[in-house]
């Protein structure tokens, strides 16, 4: 072999070489783990540990204690799992969280429990609560990039995707409300997915076609489209009316944010409507001028029965306005209290159908005024700071997206500090992101990448 063949044959090795080394410093397996980790938990919240339950069957309301026991365990390690793997590369932004509000909040709802009329529902309920919060919060940090962060977004959305449309398909008794099911058989047909009602199939497919729409935004001109498309199809046949009128309606407004520059103006947009909302609901039940108000406008007066929940929940915050009834302790055992005459139905409720009239039943005024100023001022001013430094507005944009969905869909249930509710998760992960983006510039690529 003469020389110059040699020389070929070593510099083709060199190249091949120098290939495999670029390939193998790219495939970093603690990066990998964790955004293993971030798709696990999102579809640990989303799927659950019990997907598909037949509400056909008594055994459907009756809390089985190796089934929560385990979903206890299974958070629990997750969350530390999670702390573990941010702790050392994410330091600055756990640091962040750490605020005087915060604090304030957290110690508010530890005195909460402490005079709970329930100590130990409230402690083992903030438990679960604590864990699935921390994951929100972190799940953020946890992809390495915001490419991979897109990915495991879409990732999880398809996979739910699948299950929830292989189950109406295949399976429809057990993704479907049916003339059978024990409550509620006026429901027949209506599609809810793997989860167990359409009030909670409604929201989550909203909020997966925002997603969708950010993944398409960002470049993924295939999984983008797919996921926003199957979760919008998916969200009109579940019948959920407030999901569905708020869907596009929340777009707009996030969009007309958007374009906003004066933060006064922007609160004036977000807050306004929110609030006429509330008086519209919850109000009514308060006061009769609004309550005729609402009788002229072309909707249900009734709110399909909430009304009579309102009033009940309202009775209770006067009942005890400051301590409140004790985190998450208040609606198992209602249905000894005193209603009004025609509305006993009402104590049979599981919630109170607002999500912040339910904060001041049970963590009281003062508890509410921390969550609103934490979860419903803070964001609004972080993503204005976001958006003056120009970080990652398109990821920006969806945070504030899914936060006002999630805004307006508590005037008229209830999700703020639900444990595994996955509105709540997915609100907490939005509030999360925008205080990190408000602070941190986002990551595009590895650093081994540049």
């Amino acid at each position: 072999m003469d020389r110059n063949a040699a020389d070929m044959i070593d510099a083709e090795v060199r190249s091949l070489g120098h290939l495999l080394r670029d390939v193998f410093a790219k495939l970093n397996a603690v990066q990998a783990a964790r955004c293993l980790v971030a798709v696990a938990v999102l579809l640990l919240v989303l799927v659950t540990l019990d997907p598909f339950p037949d509400l056909r069957s008594e055994d459907v309301t009756a809390v089985v204690g190796g089934r929560m026991a385990l979903t206890y365990i299974v958070f629990g390690l997750l969350a530390t799992v999670a702390v573990l793997s941010v702790a050392a590369t994410d330091a600055p932004a756990l640091k962040s969280l750490v605020t005087p509000l915060h604090l304030c909040l957290v110690g508010w709802l530890l005195i909460n429990i402490l005079f709970s009329e329930s100590l130990g529902v409230s402690i083992q309920r903030f438990a679960l609560a604590a864990s699935v919060t921390s994951l929100a919060v972190l799940l953020p940090l946890l992809p390495p990039t915001r490419r991979s962060f897109n990915l495991c977004l879409g990732t999880a959305a398809l996979v739910l995707l699948a299950l929830c449309y292989l189950g109406v398909f295949l399976a429809p008794e057990y993704s479907m409300h049916t003339a059978l099911d024990l409550s509620e058989p006026q429901l027949a047909g209506d599609w809810r997915g793997s989860f167990g009602h359409k009030n909670v199939a409604s929201p989550v497919m909203t909020i997966l076609a925002y997603v969708g729409i950010y993944l398409w935004a960002a470049g993924s001109f295939v999984m983008g489209p797919a996921v926003a498309a199957l979760a919008g199809i998916f969200l009109i046949f579940t019948g959920g009316k407030t999901s569905t009128a708020l869907c596009l309606a929340i777009c707009a407004l996030a969009s007309l944010v958007f374009v906003t520059r004066s933060l006064w103006l922007k609160r004036l947009i977000c807050f306004t409507p929110l609030i006429v909302m509330n008086l519209l609901t919850v109000g009514t039940a308060a006061s009769p001028a609004l309550a005729a108000v609402t009788r002229l406008l072309p909707i249900d007066p009734t709110f399909t029965g909430r009304s009579d929940i309102w009033q009940f929940a309202l009775g209770a915050v006067a009942e005890k306005p400051i301590t409140g009834h004790g985190y998450a302790a208040f609606w198992d055992g209602v249905t000894e209290r005193q209603t009004t005459q025609g509305a006993e139905w009402a104590t049979t409720a599981a919630h109170s159908h607002n999500s912040y009239l339910d904060l001041a039943v049970t963590i009281g005024l003062p508890g509410l005024m921390l969550v609103i100023l934490v979860f419903v001022l803070s964001p609004l001013k972080n993503f204005q700071s976001a958006q003056a430094h120009n970080r990652s507005s398109a990821l920006a944009k969806l945070f504030l997206t899914i936060w006002l969905f999630c805004l307006y869909y508590g005037t008229t249930e209830t999700f703020l500090l639900d444990r595994q509710n996955p509105i709540w998760f997915m609100f907490a992960l939005a509030v999360a992101g925008l205080h990190f983006l408000a602070r941190f510039q986002c990551v595009e690529q590895a650093e081994r990448d540049r």
